[in-house]
């Protein structure tokens, strides 16, 4: 294989390479109650993998805000959520936790010859920043390339924003052959079915096996501490497709 780019692959980061426990739903607590000026009674669901602005949506109008409000709440939302975040750095670095094998799987990943890792994930960018940097992640993925929530709050779109910035990076076309999505939730498996990526489901979030290989991952990983596992599912599913 030539030094030349050639397989795009995208990482979910929550409950994939990383886990914050509830730092992230305090940070929805904050700038609820910043925004709308009372406590937030009820909060997203856990581990779905949905983006954020849709997040924000579905809790604003499940705590009782009217749905023309919405409009106006949301993006002041979106804007302040990083702020929150970022105060919580120190909590993210005693608190939360690297999940098993991903220092070691992203490692891999980014010595292989042409491999592209960056990122695709339902988090803001400055949110996705904020968590890989406290683990000493983003090293290993080129974020200036990654599909955020920031780009669109439609999880698909973002293999399509990754993949024009990557090609716009690099001149070289990816495409659904040479690029491949690493993640935990049923959200990903949409996200490659739908965005055009073939998945590599990661059993380390709330999603079973069962579960990721019903809703239609291409493989299943029971976690990424099998590393040998990974880089052939990746060279599988791009040569075999190229």
């Amino acid at each position: 294989m030539t030094d030349t780019p050639r397989i795009l692959v995208l990482w979910d980061i929550d409950r994939t390479l990383l886990y914050v426990g509830d730092i992230d739903r305090q940070v929805y607590r904050e700038t609820f109650a910043e925004v709308v000026g009372r406590p937030a009674e009820q909060l997203p669901a856990r581990g779905t993998g949905v983006t954020m602005p849709l997040a924000i949506r579905s809790l604003l109008l499940d705590n009782g805000v009217p749905e023309a409000e919405v409009p106006r709440l949301l993006p002041r939302m979106v804007e302040l959520l990083p702020q929150h975040l970022a105060a919580h750095a120190d909590d993210l670095r005693e608190h939360g936790v690297l999940l098993p094998g991903a220092v070691a799987a992203l490692k891999a990943v980014q010595a292989q010859p042409g491999y592209v890792p960056t990122v695709v994930t339902g988090n803001l960018k400055p949110n996705a920043l904020l968590k890989l940097e406290a683990f000493n992640l983003a090293g290993f993925l080129d974020t200036e390339i990654g599909g955020y929530s920031s780009d669109n709050d439609h999880r698909p779109a973002l293999v399509g924003v990754a993949q024009q910035r990557a090609r716009a990076k690099f001149g070289t076309a990816f495409s659904h052959e040479n690029t491949v999505i690493v993640g935990d939730s049923l959200e990903d498996v949409r996200t490659g079915l739908e965005g055009g990526a073939p998945v590599i489901g990661v059993a380390s979030g709330k999603t079973s096996s069962d579960e990721l290989q019903s809703a239609g991952a291409d493989v299943v990983l029971d976690s990424l501490e099998d590393v040998p596992r990974l880089l052939a599912a990746i060279q599988d599913l791009t040569f075999e497709r190229a």
